[in-house]
């Protein structure tokens, strides 16, 4: 059972990426919401991994963060949503508010997403209700600095680098560059870092 891969992305899609771990390239199912935090081809990439066996084939589903991975989950243990129907639920909508949605019985809502009719999202609101993780609130005295160094850390983290590698380079560009654009600032801590 594969549970998680760290590598080199080889090749990047939509809804599919090449992760060469050891000279072995992974092909993996991914969702919107993973796809765009990725870097290009050569960069490091680090997915938590869902392995889906059925008798006639193996496949794996790649994810940013544990709440996409833990929806995932749950999304596929409903009768009639396998692992595509759940991928094309977490590329047509934000985690966040599909929890919202599940929470609130928003039918509507849950029907926006390509693929899924009136009886899934009614499924989906029924079974899930009471299963889904809590929302990650933000702090209510949280700044745009904040925000900003918050973004930037899991920028770099879905890059492949350690979080205790990286806040002292990420705090000193911030001070070096504090009307910094996201691009700049990430820009000059990827410098930093390669300088080691």
């Amino acid at each position: 059972m594969i549970a998680r891969l760290s590598g080199t992305l080889v090749d990047k899609g939509p809804s599919r990426i090449v992760v060469d771990v050891g000279g072995v390239g992974y092909d993996v199912q991914i969702p919107l919401s993973t796809f765009y935090p990725l870097g290009e081809a050569g960069s490091r990439v680090e997915l938590r991994v869902h392995t889906h066996v059925r008798e006639d084939a193996l496949a794996l589903y790649g994810f940013a963060t544990p709440l996409e991975h833990n929806l995932f989950e749950r999304l596929i243990s409903i009768n009639g949503v396998g692992p595509k129907l759940a991928l094309a639920v977490l590329s047509g909508i934000e985690p966040a508010e599909l929890i919202r949605a599940v929470r609130g019985q928003d039918v509507a809502r849950l029907t926006k997403i390509p693929g899924v009719g009136k009886k899934t999202a009614e499924r989906i609101g029924l079974e899930l209700k009471d299963r889904l993780p809590e929302i990650p609130e933000a702090p209510t005295g949280s700044t745009v600095e904040d925000e900003r160094r918050s973004d930037l850390l899991s920028a770099l983290m879905n890059l492949g680098y350690q979080r205790s590698g990286v806040e002292k380079a990420l705090d000193r560009t911030l001070a070096e560059l504090p009307q910094g654009t996201f691009e700049q600032l990430l820009k000059a801590v990827l410098k930093t870092l390669s300088r080691g």
